[in-house]
C-alpha cells in the first residue's frame, strides 16, 4: 500500500509541503499504531464496500481510504488545503445549525475533525461518527481520547447506516459529498431524512460547486474522481427533491459552501418551512488568513 509517485500532487505540490509538514514523525506514527489490530475494533465483518470507494484512489493514495496511511495524512495535508482555516471553516459550518441538537450523527466523518467540534459545541448531545473506513476511525476515535471527548465511531455504510428512523436531530457531512458519484451522495441525503425526526436538521459543508466548475485541474493535482460530477450537480436541488424545506447555500471565501435544510412535520408541506433568519448566514471576512495546525502525534 503506497502512495503514488506519477500524480502531479507528488511531483509538484508534495515537495513544497514536506517544507511544512514532519513527514518523519508522520512515519514514526504511522510505525507505532498496529493499524489492523485498531481497525478490528471498528471494523464491521458484514459492510460490503461498493466499487465506487473500493476501486478508486483518493489523493494519489492507492487504494483512498483502505490505505491507513491516509489516515496518518489526511489531517496534515487538509490543513493546508481547506483555507483560509481548516478549523474556523468546519466551525463556520457547525455555527448555521439553528436548534440544540440532542444527538447528533456526522456521516462520511473521516479523521473526525467535525466531528470533535460538534461534540464541543454542543457537548451535552449524544455525536456518533459514521465512515466507510476503519482506519480512519482509528484516526478519529485518537484524536477524540486525546481531546477527552466521548464520542461514539461507528464502522458503517453512509446510505444505509443501520440506525433507526427518526433517531436523530441533526446529520451532517463535512467534504463527504466530492468523494461520492452524485447518485450516492442523493442516496445519503435520502438516509439523512429518514434519520432525522421532524423539524430535525441537516448540514452539508463541501466545495463551492460553481467554483469547481472552473477548476477542473483540481482533479488532477488532488485525485478527486468525483470532483467534476459533483462540481456539476447541485446539492440545493438534490436536497429540495429529498423533501427537505428551507434549504439554503452559503458561499463561505468562494472556495466552499454550507448547505442547510429541514425535515417538514408530518403533513408540512416543504415550500412552506421557514428558515430562522440567522442559519447559514456567515461573515466570512472574519475569518482570518490563518492555517489550522496539525494534530500532535505522541
Amino acid at each position: 500500500m503506497a502512495v503514488r509517485k506519477d500524480t502531479i500532487f507528488e511531483q509538484f505540490l508534495s515537495p513544497v509541503l514536506q517544507l511544512f509538514i514532519d513527514r518523519d514523525g508522520l512515519e514514526q506514527f504511522y510505525r507505532s499504531i498496529d493499524w489492523e489490530t485498531e481497525g478490528d475494533r471498528f471494523r464491521n465483518p458484514s459492510l460490503v464496500y461498493p466499487a465506487y470507494y473500493s476501486t478508486q484512489n483518493f489523493h494519489g493514495i492507492e487504494q483512498g481510504y483502505l490505505n491507513p496511511r491516509a489516515a496518518v495524512s489526511y489531517d496534515p495535508i487538509t490543513q493546508y488545503v481547506l483555507l483560509p482555516s481548516e478549523t474556523l471553516i468546519r466551525q463556520a459550518a457547525i455555527e448555521a445549525v439553528y436548534g440544540k441538537p440532542r444527538r447528533i450523527l456526522d456521516l462520511g466523518c473521516g479523521t473526525g475533525s467535525t466531528t470533535l467540534l460538534l461534540k464541543q459545541t454542543f457537548p451535552d448531545a449524544e455525536v456518533i461518527g459514521l465512515d466507510f473506513s476503519p482506519y480512519m476511525l482509528v484516526m478519529a476515535d485518537y484524536k477524540a481520547k486525546q481531546a477527552e471527548l466521548e464520542i461514539k465511531f461507528v464502522h458503517a455504510n453512509a446510505e444505509q447506516t443501520g440506525f433507526a428512523d427518526a433517531s436523530f436531530d441533526l446529520v451532517t457531512a463535512s467534504l463527504l459529498f466530492h468523494e461520492t458519484p452524485p447518485a450516492v451522495s442523493r442516496a445519503i441525503l435520502q438516509e439523512a431524512a429518514r434519520l432525522l425526526q421532524p423539524g430535525g436538521e441537516v448540514l452539508i459543508l463541501d466545495g463551492n460547486q460553481k467554483t469547481l466548475r472552473q477548476t477542473e485541474w483540481l482533479t488532477q493535482i488532488f485525485e478527486e474522481p468525483y470532483m467534476q460530477a459533483y462540481a456539476s450537480g447541485n446539492v440545493d436541488a438534490w436536497m429540495g427533491a429529498t423533501g427537505f424545506g428551507a434549504v439554503q447555500t452559503q458561499e463561505l471565501w468562494w472556495i466552499h459552501q454550507i448547505t442547510w435544510g429541514v425535515k417538514p412535520l408530518p403533513g408540512q408541506d416543504p415550500d412552506s418551512v421557514r428558515a430562522h433568519p440567522d442559519s447559514v448566514r456567515i461573515d466570512d471576512s472574519a475569518l482570518p488568513d490563518a492555517g489550522f495546525p496539525a494534530p500532535a502525534f505522541e
